[in-house]
């Protein structure tokens, strides 16, 4: 791959990064994805604001994303990025 002017380079690496993410967002089904949102205002980042089943669902949805993989993915674009400063 050629060197890349430095200020494109982050632009670069952050649209591959996007276009991972949302892959693994389309996993989940368009009424999967709005229970998702509200689950995760509702928490307001707090747990404790979830009921049980709430954090069921949440469980459900977090592992149908299947983040590990998305992080796999992620990962050699990251190291590519490291120690470029």
């Amino acid at each position: 791959m050629p060197k890349l002017p430095i200020r494109v380079a982050p632009i670069m690496l952050a649209a591959q990064a996007a276009m991972a993410a949302r892959e693994h967002w389309g996993l989940l089904k368009p009424a999967e994805r709005t229970e998702l949102a509200r689950i995760l205002r509702t928490s307001a980042g707090r747990p404790s604001n979830l009921t049980a089943a709430e954090k069921r669902e949440l469980r459900r949805l977090v592992a149908k994303l299947e983040l590990p993989r998305l992080g796999r993915n992620l990962a050699p674009m990251a190291s590519k990025r490291r120690g470029r400063r």
